[in-house]
């Protein structure tokens, strides 16, 4: 009797603590590739905050502020909150925290991301080193971003959560390439200097396509078998 008591127990305790284990990973992977990049921007408000010299890398930004600081904080609030929406344990323990942010504080976020990455895209004097190719990629994925949060926004209406949960990773992954980026570019600054155009493009689009494919991975991970054709 006693063995029969005690065995349905165990299961769920090391389901839990497994749970636990791969929420924290997840969580602390995801912070740590946003840290650079939000550590950059941070620096970049300061900046604007304090009124600092006007060089020629920060001209755009100090005579533009706007746009830039919405970006810089809606990523701030994206990246952060964000590393804790995928985290299993956490979201089905705390459905009703898991709604909330999204709705109140993610999708709006995200949509300022989107949307101020492609004003900025638009309206700002890039450097020459940011050419044509990179530009395209920039509202190439500014576009896909706000159309994945539409996209998941109408599954999770529909009650499609699988679907819901397919569209938001993607635009998590499309918005979480600057600290990808860092990875794709840091080792060929370090070992060959500054890039010219054509790495330039080459470096910043390969974070973005690196993030979609593991997205993608992810997505197709998690799905039920039946889901999948299996």
């Amino acid at each position: 009797m006693t063995t029969s008591r005690l065995s349905p127990r165990t299961p769920a305790r090391s389901v839990s603590r497994s749970y636990s284990r791969r929420d924290a990973l997840i969580a602390t992977g995801l912070i740590i590739l946003a840290l650079i990049p939000s550590a950059a921007g941070a620096f970049r408000v300061s900046e604007i905050a304090t009124g600092a010299p006007t060089t020629p890398e920060n001209a755009r930004f100090m005579e533009m502020p706007l746009p830039v600081v919405l970006h810089i904080v809606g990523a701030l609030v994206y990246s952060g909150i964000g590393a804790f929406q995928f985290l299993p344990g956490l979201r089905s323990r705390h459905i009703g925290w898991h709604r909330f942010s999204g709705r109140y504080l993610l999708v709006p976020a995200g949509t300022i991301v989107a949307l101020s990455g492609l004003w900025m895209t638009a309206f700002y004097d890039v450097p020459p080193i940011d050419g044509t190719a990179l530009q395209v990629s920039r509202y190439v994925v500014g576009t896909l971003m706000l159309a994945f949060l539409v996209l998941g926004v109408l599954a999770v209406l529909r009650r499609d959560i699988s679907a819901h949960r397919g569209w938001m990773i993607r635009a998590y992954a499309l918005a979480m390439g600057a600290g990808t980026q860092v990875l794709t570019s840091a080792p060929f600054a370090i070992l060959f200097g500054a890039p010219d155009e054509f790495w330039r493009v080459v470096q910043m689009d390969a974070g973005w396509l690196i993030n979609i494919v593991v997205a993608e991975l992810i997505i197709r991970r998690g799905r039920r078998p039946a889901e999948m054709g299996a």
